[in-house]
């Protein structure tokens, strides 16, 4: 009985940012997963709502990821970005996710919110490709900056496109 009482008192707190969320971009879709909230705003008010969401106590930035969705029949969207926030006031948590597509993915950078997802939007640009506007150093991180592709999509071929065989060999005496 004390659990049902705690999840649901958590989830009425919790549904109280996403009838925020709803009253500042309109209606959005939202659900539960294992007592922790997730919410897809549009991509063109993901920073505001981000940024709304910072004011009301969600001062940590934990992730930003990528999902490829190219082979996936029902996806309507090619990229989905999942934004992992955290309050370390009352323990809050809240999975933000908004939607990009080709020819240019790309999404307002929340690094002026949060000096943490600096690198993580990095990662990101480097694996996926997505483009981070107004980012303040969108360069490589993991690739060396002479690789022009990115290796986690799902179009990108097992076999590479020859980038690997454009590089020095550097061997042990030499390194």
């Amino acid at each position: 009985m004390t659990n049902t009482s705690k999840t649901s008192t958590s989830n009425a707190v919790e549904n109280t940012h996403v009838r925020a969320i709803n009253a500042f971009c309109g209606p959005v879709e939202s659900s539960i997963y294992r007592d922790q909230q997730r919410v897809i705003v549009p991509v063109e008010k993901c920073f505001d709502a981000l940024s709304m969401l910072k004011d009301r106590g969600f001062d940590l930035f934990i992730d930003v990821t990528c999902v490829d969705y190219l082979e996936y029949r029902k996806a309507k969207h090619r990229y989905g970005l999942v934004y992992l926030l955290a309050s370390t006031i009352n323990a809050e948590r809240l999975t933000v996710r908004t939607f990009v597509d080709d020819p240019q993915p790309t999404v307002a950078s929340v690094v002026p919110l949060w000096e943490a997802a600096n690198w993580l939007e990095r990662e990101v640009w480097d694996l996926f490709g997505i483009h981070f506007t107004g980012h303040p150093d969108l360069r490589r991180l993991v690739m060396p900056e002479e690789f022009t592709a990115h290796p986690l999509r799902k179009d990108y071929p097992l076999q590479g496109r020859g980038e690997r065989h454009n590089f020095p060999v550097i061997t042990r005496d030499h390194s």
